[in-house]
């Protein structure tokens, strides 16, 4: 069975430091450098990224009055406001150091690696690497994955109960055979890992 890999907003503005810094998301990196390098062989590698404009509509600062992790609205959704996070161009959009490392020789070796940037929409935020919150639009990466006969696919990354449980269900949804390394994702709020992984569950998604 041909399977893939699907690697979560593993960016700056995720690790440490960064402007919307994960407890322990740096503690991810090694494991997954190890995965690639020694671990399971997959068929395709995609990484996702958040790619927001300036202003983006999830950012509490584009709504008066509001702090980060207060409960807003976008496009008659209800929103988590965030700081600031993983703007086009800026350092905090970029992919961990590690990680670009590894990729750059996998690519030089041939591997298939596969980029698919979310959250440019301004008026809607797009936590899944499938589709926007709204489901109105999808990324593509599903017609990519029908195509090259992918049936399965290992999620990690940042941050487990948000884009990472999106990715995860939305694979589950689509009829990939899904499963969470749980070695390799953290939370925001870690007290809510014990949730998300039964959530996951739930859906038909295995963690491991």
């Amino acid at each position: 069975m041909k399977k893939a890999i699907i690697m979560v907003d593993i960016q700056n503005d995720f690790l440490p430091g960064g402007a919307l810094a994960v407890p322990d998301g740096d503690a991810i990196l090694p494991y997954i450098v190890d995965l690639l390098q020694t671990g399971q062989h997959y068929d395709l590698i995609v990484i996702s990224q958040d790619w927001h404009p300036p202003g983006h509509g999830s950012f509490a600062s584009s709504h008066s009055g509001k702090d980060p992790f207060q409960l807003g609205e976008l496009s008659g959704l209800p929103q988590m406001l965030w700081p600031d996070h993983c703007v086009i161009g800026t350092k905090g959009a970029r992919l961990a150091t590690e990680l670009v490392e590894i990729l750059d020789r996998l690519q030089t070796a041939g591997r298939p690696v596969l980029f698919v940037r979310k959250g440019e929409d301004p008026d809607l935020d797009s936590y899944s690497a499938f589709f926007d919150n709204a489901h109105r639009r999808d990324t593509g990466l599903y017609g990519i994955l029908k195509e090259q006969g992918i049936k399965a696919v290992d999620v990690v990354g940042l941050a487990l109960d948000y884009c990472v449980k999106a990715t995860a269900l939305d694979a589950a949804s689509l009829g990939l055979q899904t499963r969470v390394l749980l070695k390799g994702t953290r939370a925001v709020d870690p007290s809510a890992e014990d949730q998300v992984a039964a959530d996951l569950a739930e859906a038909g998604v295995v963690c491991t």
